[in-house]
């Protein structure tokens, strides 16, 4: 799934300058179908179709630079050096001197293979070519060619393979859709809904041309785009090939576009609707989708999954009600008003009435299968999804200065005996407690010390806690080097403050994450929380046994042990629910996590599952904090 959505945010490069062109090329073929052909529709329509036309290449190069793991240009030039040797190898002309005859008896086939799933496969090998072969060192005598200078080689290698294969792959399968398509062409209003279907299940691998070409054209004597257009077809029986997608065009993908943005993050709204509202105004307005349907297509295939299955509904009705429509450009509402007074058309605005059912249809749909299966449409991608390599292995890094400060303060690596943490803090066990300075420990960026007892001492960080804890591991057993830098590698949520606004001192009202009698934090028995050191907040005595998010927004920690999870709001108020106390030595015994750190939750959504007599039995209060960590000088209700 994450490669999926990786190629999903790939797309989003070549997807973003789609909409205008789309808009562009629409206006064109308007004026040209109202006015004749003039300099402006050629204008408008040349500029259009430069980025509409050439979609499969725009794929390559955009995934070839997105899937690469430093999104590199000579990856972008690996993808399309792929793309040339692919597409210009199975030309028709190239097919023809290959099979040793003539352009016009070359396979129909090889004259759609420049479509989107090449523009895919093409974008992928240039993406694996970088990523395997850009160090790569050859012997000195082609040392010219080594590294970077070796993608673009090797892609066309392997592009050399992959055109072999379609060769004599492609012309079977797209001469069984065709068939397929003739099969069903006696199958009346099912027919039309098959068709539909799988018109837009195809889409991704550029054969519902296959399809169209038996429906829309003369290949099984329907012809349904150019009878309606002559108004040489028969009336009620003309259309029912093209009436059904404009509904689905018009009114059902806006729907889809609406329900994205409105489960966005409440960060993230304004550049998803920039994306796809301009995209669904190209579908309504020229009826051109792909900039839509690519763009949640790869990110949440059940959502395309879905839309396949209301356009197949969609043509079915539409054939078996008394309305019709056609169109020469697309199904937009460009093509729907020119067509309108044609004599073949039959009550068009039917039409309107269907499309204004199916928006509904789609925007509820849509955005209750996007809350309840947490998918990552746009908006609600995680930062870090994509990562590379490099960033995973630097992580530690930024935390060493903060490391070695800490266990300067604690008396040295040979006084820590023992090394562990919580949700928020660090737990250690140390020889000669004396030698603890509190005060470098809170200079070095820690929130609070506890000495409980013993030999047990709490230092009180934050959420980032791990990743100090693993850095102080990696300098203790000598694998990093220790850092003498002054400036801590992170702050924790109580130094937070000098970067809040002043509106961060209100109150914060949230959902109750769990049932359970409210009580104020100074009611919970470890200093830590009523002292506030972590911050402000109040506390729960359970009686429910799951707990589930408080506000909508993203998991911000949640430890294997179920035991404490942080959420990170879209308002950016992080909030840490700590089920119990010191129930981490529970080793997650009685505690379900049914989240991981990064996913995108609703308010609502269950986090943990609990089981409170365990906790009970292992001898822990569990009385639960919820505390806000990065509002210092604010305060929390619940609703």
């Amino acid at each position: 799934m994450k490669f999926m959505q990786n190629l999903g945010k790939s797309l989003m490069l070549p997807i973003a300058v789609m909409p205008v062109a789309a808009i562009l090329m629409g206006i064109g073929n308007w004026i040209e179908n109202t006015a004749g052909v003039n300099v402006v529709s050629a204008f408008l329509s040349a500029a259009g179709g430069a980025v509409i036309d050439n979609l499969a290449v725009l794929f390559a190069i955009g995934i070839a630079f997105g899937m690469s793991r430093k999104s590199d240009g000579v990856a972008a030039l690996a993808g399309l050096v792929s793309w040339l040797v692919v597409t210009v190898l199975l030309a028709p002309e190239s097919v023809a001197d290959l099979s040793g005859v003539d352009v016009a008896d070359a396979d129909p086939a090889f004259a759609n293979i420049q479509n989107a799933f090449v523009g895919i496969l093409c974008g992928l090998i240039g993406a694996f070519a970088y990523n395997r072969f850009h160090e790569t060192k050859l012997p000195d005598w082609l040392a010219f060619f080594s590294g970077k200078r070796a993608v673009a080689i090797v892609a066309a290698g392997i592009s050399l393979i992959l055109a072999t294969a379609l060769f004599f792959v492609w012309p079977f399968v797209y001469q069984g859709l065709v068939s397929f398509g003739e099969w069903i062409v006696g199958l009346g209003a099912a027919g039309a809904g098959i068709y539909g279907f799988f018109n837009r299940l195809l889409i991704p691998f550029g054969l519902h041309h296959a399809l169209n070409s038996v429906f829309w054209f003369d290949v099984a004597g329907i012809n349904d785009i150019s009878n309606f257009l002559n108004g040489t077809g028969e009336p009620g029986i003309t259309g029912m090939y093209t009436s059904g997608f404009f509904p689905i065009m018009m009114f059902g993908l806006p729907g889809a576009a609406l329900a994205m943005y409105v489960t966005a993050r409440s960060s993230r709204k304004k550049v998803a609707g920039g994306i796809l509202f301009s995209a669904a105004f190209a579908s309504f307005f020229v009826g051109i989708t792909e900039p839509l349907e690519f763009s949640f297509m790869f990110l949440a295939p059940v959502l395309y999954g879905i839309h396949a299955l209301f356009t197949g509904i969609s043509m079915a009705i539409t054939a078996l009600l008394p309305a019709r429509m056609g169109f020469g450009f697309s199904a937009g509402a460009i093509d729907l008003g020119l067509g309108w007074n044609n004599p073949l058309a039959q009550n068009p605005w039917m039409l309107l009435l269907l499309g204004i059912a199916w928006f509904v249809v789609y925007f509820l749909v849509f955005t209750f299968v996007i809350r309840k299966w947490q998918l990552k449409t746009i908006g609600r991608e995680d930062d870090d999804e994509i990562a590379d390599e490099e960033d995973e292995t630097d992580v530690d890094a930024k935390y060493v200065a903060t490391a070695s400060r800490f266990i300067d303060a604690l008396g040295g690596t040979e006084n820590i005996t023992r090394l562990d943490n919580c949700a928020t803090r660090l737990r250690l066990e140390i020889d000669d407690v004396s030698r603890v300075d509190d005060s470098a420990l809170k200079r070095a960026g820690a929130a609070g010390t506890m000495k409980p007892g013993g030999h047990s001492v709490q230092v009180v960080y934050g959420l980032n806690v791990q990743f100090v804890k693993d850095a102080m591991e990696q300098v203790m057993s000598g694998r990093v080097a220790p850092s003498s830098g002054d400036v801590p590698a992170a702050t924790p949520a109580t130094d937070s403050v000098q970067t809040l606004a002043a509106t961060d001192t209100a109150v914060v009202r949230l959902l109750q994450p769990i049932d359970g009698e409210v009580k104020p934090l100074s009611a919970v028995p470890d200093p830590t929380f009523a002292d506030e050191v972590m911050g402000p907040g109040l506390a729960i005595e359970p009686t429910g046994d799951t707990v589930r998010s408080p506000a909508p927004g993203r998991v911000g920690h949640i430890f294997d042990t179920g035991h404490a999870v942080a959420i990170v709001t879209d308002d950016d108020v992080e909030i840490l629910v700590h089920i119990g106390l010191e129930t981490v030595g529970m080793g997650g015994d009685g505690f379900e996590p049914l989240v991981k750190t990064g996913d995108l939750v609703d308010e609502g959504t269950p986090l943990v599952r609990v089981d409170l007599a365990k906790i009970r039995e292992a001898g822990h209060p569990t009385i639960t904090p919820v505390v806000l960590l990065n509002r210092p000088g604010g305060s929390l209700e619940f609703r």
